[in-house]
């Protein structure tokens, strides 16, 4: 599940209950659009019934899978309780409705949303089955890793193939060099890590390999700091850059921490009062480097 939340307040809309159908507003927030419509039972009943119908069909071609969160819908003057309901949006539910006592025939409303997107993920039994088929004994590979109590077939030697630990990371480089006892041995234990956080990282750049998404970015990032494998975050680099919809201060930060030179680049070209004032506010603020945070205060003095 992603860390991001979408949020969206809607502006004041005048009920007049003379009226059985009104269609409120219509809106998109991070490619989300959504209806808001309201419906008169009757002039007696003392009750509307409020709607939102949801198109997310462009974020649902982004392997997000669903959204989960809450709408609120208050009226400006009180002329009834503010209301608050959870939601699940997907592809089969996407229109929510809620029935609002009041007595007053005419009333402002406004309703805002939050909203976490859920990405799609493989079944972790799948992707350790994925990872049991990439370690299999092979003539291409050279040498057994034991990783969290599993045995790994890999290739270490240069010169075998193209897709070998020993040219994309430079610590089983050394770790396989004459230096090291590990090199004479049969066996290589490789500690604090688990079997599946291994086989994510090197299936980034095994045969066939699989692309970073916005779920497994960060546990990417840290695993190829620990094994030194700088062709993995040139690739994360470029799905922040181009494919990503991790929100823009926490992308910063990772740039930031990871060593991502063109990200970093691209963000400050794009630097604006409102996105410094945004990032501020957050928590990956004060987890940036004092050079990256000088720079921004460089920058802002510039432009005011």
């Amino acid at each position: 599940m992603s860390n991001d939340v979408i949020e969206y307040e809607s502006a004041v809309c005048s009920i007049y209950r003379s009226k059985y159908y009104i269609q409120l507003e219509t809106n998109v927030a991070n490619d989300i659009t959504c209806t808001w419509s309201g419906k008169d039972h009757s002039s007696y009943s003392k009750k509307i019934v409020f709607a939102w119908k949801f198109d997310w069909s462009i974020i649902r071609n982004r392997r997000v899978d669903e959204l989960t969160g809450y709408i609120i819908v208050k009226s400006v003057e009180n002329h009834f309780s503010q209301i608050s309901f959870h939601v699940k949006i997907t592809e089969e539910n996407r229109t929510f409705m809620k029935e609002v006592a009041t007595n007053y025939i005419n009333t402002n409303i406004t309703y805002k949303y939050s909203l976490v997107p859920h990405y799609v993920t493989e079944p972790k039994t799948m992707r350790c089955f994925f990872y049991d088929e990439m370690f299999l004994p092979s003539e291409q590979n050279d040498t057994v890793l034991v990783v969290d109590g599993k045995k790994l077939h890999v290739c270490k030697a240069v010169g075998l193939y193209e897709k070998f630990l020993s040219y994309h990371s430079h610590y089983f480089r050394a770790l396989f060099s004459s230096n090291y006892k590990e090199s004479q041995m049969d066996e290589i234990p490789i500690e604090d890590v688990s079997f599946e956080d291994f086989g994510l990282l090197l299936s980034s750049f095994y045969p066939n390999p699989v692309f970073p998404n916005d779920d497994t970015v960060h546990k990417l990032l840290e695993m190829s700091r620990r094994f030194m494998v700088l062709s993995v975050i040139n690739i994360i680099e470029y799905h922040l850059l181009n494919n990503s919809k991790i929100d823009d201060t926490k992308m910063l930060w990772l740039a930031d921490e990871y060593g991502m030179p063109k990200f970093l680049e691209k963000w400050f070209g794009g630097m604006t009062v409102e996105k410094v004032t945004k990032l501020a506010k957050s928590h990956e603020y004060g987890k940036l480097s004092d050079s990256t945070k000088a720079k921004i205060l460089g920058r802002l003095i510039k432009m005011i």
